[in-house]
């Protein structure tokens, strides 16, 4: 097995001083108010986190019933692949992809990087949505989404849905934790057979990937709290559904974090929507790729205008990061993205007055695809799963 490629990533956690006593359930904390966690950077608590790199580390076998996530095996599915590689190219989702998506995933049994397979059984009718972010926690979306679209990346730790509150105490009136399994800090179930999952599929993810902890390292009691996300700027629902009942968590030394450096739409993560703590991590070397597609945002201005003194002075060698202090910090897939872009850079510098004039097109052609390079781009959704066992996976 090749050695752990073990990373610093950053990560947003809520902070001990919002943890309050739980009204409602005695003995357990809650998250106090908070505007609009975990997709908001107020009140965010970053911290550096040792992570594995599953894609550097074949000991890592990650599965869904003991970690609570795994990866799987989306590359057969043809429909689906089209549509993904459609999806990427366009920036955006609309209705008749995620029709085609779904179609494709509707009772397929996936295989899973553990050597087993989920089958699905059900697909959610909300929450299919895209997710877009830039380098280093950049923004490239607008305050509020627009349906499926416009959704950012996650800036804190969280799990999706608590399996005793709303809206899944109405959906399932009152069955669900004896329906799914589940980890809470007030009961757990193991024995179920069915699973409320996420499946999340990159379509590009070279920055910002997603981190996900092994559920078992994760103090539940002490760390897992209740919070209430107000819905109503990315859901239609019910007034008394409106407000969902997610969980956020606290920092600790011993949880373990896991990620996957280069992904893309041939898999995806299914994890446990009721359990398994995930959110969007900054890798080291983020900060290099940011500047670098500023620099080449401002590059293509100039080229527009045809402002040769302008491209000079984007394309300048002051403060020009050296990718030789990245060898051995980053991971190999942002290294190369970063390379990438610096290329363009130096192609503008050492020409600019033809990249200013006859090969402007070509070049800012070039440059918009290196800088789409360190966008993160991915689709979510929700789906009910049993897993199978692994002498059926081939099936």
């Amino acid at each position: 097995m090749p050695p752990a490629a073990v990373y610093p990533v950053r990560l947003g956690f809520t902070p001990e001083s919002l943890a309050i006593a739980d009204p409602d359930h005695p003995g357990l904390r809650r998250a106090g108010p908070r505007g609009s966690a975990p997709y908001g950077d107020e009140r965010v608590e970053v911290q550096v986190c040792p992570a594995v790199d599953c894609i550097g580390d074949g000991s890592a076998r990650t599965d869904l019933t003991g970690f609570g996530f795994d990866t799987v095996d989306l590359a057969g599915l043809d429909a689906l692949q089209r549509t993904c590689a459609a999806v990427r190219l366009a920036g955006q989702v609309d209705d008749a992809d995620a029709a085609t998506i779904r179609a494709e995933l509707d009772g397929a049994m996936l295989r899973t990087s553990s050597g087993g397979a989920v089958r699905v059984l059900h697909l959610s009718d909300e929450g299919f949505i895209m997710r877009t972010a830039g380098p280093n926690g950049m923004s490239l979306v607008g305050s509020r989404p627009s349906g499926m679209n416009g959704h950012g990346g996650a800036t804190s730790v969280h799990s999706d849905q608590d399996v005793f509150g709303t809206p899944m105490s109405q959906l399932m009136e009152g069955r669900a934790p004896s329906l799914f399994v589940h980890d809470s800090p007030d009961g757990h179930n193991h024995d179920a057979s069915m699973l409320l999952v996420n499946l999340w599929i990159p379509l590009q993810q070279v920055t910002q990937p997603l981190v996900l902890a092994d559920g078992r390292s994760v103090d539940r009691r002490r760390d897992q709290l209740r919070y209430g996300l107000a819905t109503d700027s990315f859901l239609e629902r019910e007034d008394d559904q409106a407000i969902n009942d997610i969980w956020v968590f606290l920092h600790d030394d011993e949880q373990r974090w896991y990620f996957r450096s280069d992904m893309d739409h041939r898999s995806g993560y299914v994890f446990n929507t009721l359990s398994t703590p995930h959110g969007s991590g900054v890798l080291p070397g983020e900060d290099v790729a940011e500047w670098c597609y500023r620099t080449l945002e401002t590059a293509e201005s100039a080229v527009g205008a045809g402002d040769a003194g302008g491209l000079v002075a984007a394309a300048a060698p002051a403060g020009r990061p050296d990718l030789r202090e990245l060898a051995g910090s980053t991971t190999p897939a942002l290294r190369d993205a970063i390379a990438a872009m610096l290329a363009v850079l130096d192609e503008a510098a050492a020409d600019h007055v033809a990249v200013c004039g006859a090969r402007g097109e070509e070049w800012s052609a070039a440059s918009r695809a290196a800088r789409r390079r360190v966008v993160r781009m991915s689709l979510e959704m929700r789906m009910v799963v049993s897993v199978e066992r692994s002498d059926l996976a081939g099936s």
